[in-house]
């Protein structure tokens, strides 16, 4: 058994593959850690590449697209590790990035997963989008981070180079304990791709995990390579999954009234998006609720499975402020501003 096994979920990639395959093995690969590439039925000819190119990677080929969440579950079900590390295609990694994760991992273990800091690929001094300092979520579940509230990205300066608990950790570049992984079920594969990882870390914490961001393992992420940022689908599937975390994560006190206002919100966006003449982004909101109203009995059972992981002394994270007044009407666009 590998001690830690780099998980690198492909879906005609192979572009990102040829950039980032080298470098990850330059400064990853040893006797106690294997790469492995999951391929998510990708038809550019990406698994014979890594097959011509690096003996070395273990491949595991999937028949078809299942998915950022469905894909990571069928590759990891196939292997056998103390961590697993999921990490993009679009990604370079940077000397000592996984032993300065492991090493934390080793010396923490009440710790399921944790994150390095995700700085942007084409402009190295700021932070990049998905992941930034650390994740958390505000109280309707619009996710942030330090170094990215809505779409205001910071510059790194060092401001938030500490060592935090944090609510979730970035799906771009997570370390997680095997343990942890299956006590709490992996990702949930209906979400398909985005915001599962914050689904899995709420899990962790209900199940008296803690979550990290370590500053002193750096990475350099592209963003957007299997999804722009301004795509329906993906406005389709934050939306939608949006829904989805909160029904199946929330306490009962909480539970109604904040899917009331968050549909209330999600019409505001709606509305934003047709006065941009964007009917496209509109039609993603309005599916994204209808396919939520159709997935409800099914998000009531994994609610009542996610309320099994409960533990007594377990604390719900979630920053009591909304972001979105907070950005749009106080103009707090920072992390610092944020919390202040």
């Amino acid at each position: 058994m590998a001690k830690t096994a780099i998980v690198i979920l492909n879906w005609n990639g192979l572009g990102f593959l040829k950039m980032f395959l080298g470098i990850v093995l330059k400064y990853s690969i040893d006797n106690e850690t294997i790469v492995c590439v999951a391929d998510n039925g990708s038809s550019d000819g990406s698994t014979e590449w890594v097959a011509e190119n690096f003996s070395e990677v273990k491949l595991i080929k999937l028949d078809k697209n299942y998915g950022f969440a469905g894909g990571y579950n069928l590759a990891i079900n196939q292997l056998n590790a103390k961590y697993f590390v999921l990490l993009n295609s679009d990604i370079e990694v940077t000397e000592n990035w996984l032993h300065t994760l492991v090493s934390f991992m080793d010396n923490h273990p009440d710790v399921a997963s944790c994150q390095p800091k995700i700085l942007s690929y084409y402009q190295k001094d700021h932070f990049e989008h998905a992941g930034a300092a650390g994740c958390f979520i505000d109280k309707y579940g619009y996710p942030f981070c330090r170094g990215r509230i809505i779409n205001k990205i910071e510059k790194d300066t060092g401001q938030y180079d500490s060592q935090i608990d944090v609510f979730w950790s970035s799906g771009a570049c997570m370390i997680v304990q095997s343990e942890a992984w299956k006590k709490c079920g992996g990702f949930d594969a209906d979400f398909f791709a985005h915001m599962e990882e914050i689904d899995l870390c709420w899990r962790f914490h209900k199940a008296g995990y803690r979550v990290c961001f370590l500053p002193d393992s750096v990475i350099y992420h592209i963003g957007g390579g299997t999804l722009s940022y301004s795509s329906p689908v993906k406005t389709y599937l934050n939306f939608r999954n949006s829904l989805f975390l909160l029904y199946k994560n929330l306490p009962d006190n909480k539970l109604f009234t904040v899917l009331f206002i968050r549909r209330m919100l999600d019409g505001l966006a709606a509305i934003y998006f047709l006065m941009k003449g964007s009917l496209r982004s509109v039609r993603a909101v309005w599916k994204a609720h209808m396919d939520y109203y159709k997935a409800i009995d099914g998000l009531r059972e994994k609610r009542k499975a996610v309320k099994k992981l409960e533990m007594k002394h377990t604390q719900e994270s979630l920053l009591n402020k909304s972001i979105v007044f907070e950005f749009y009407v106080k103009g707090n666009k920072t992390y610092k501003s944020l919390i202040s």
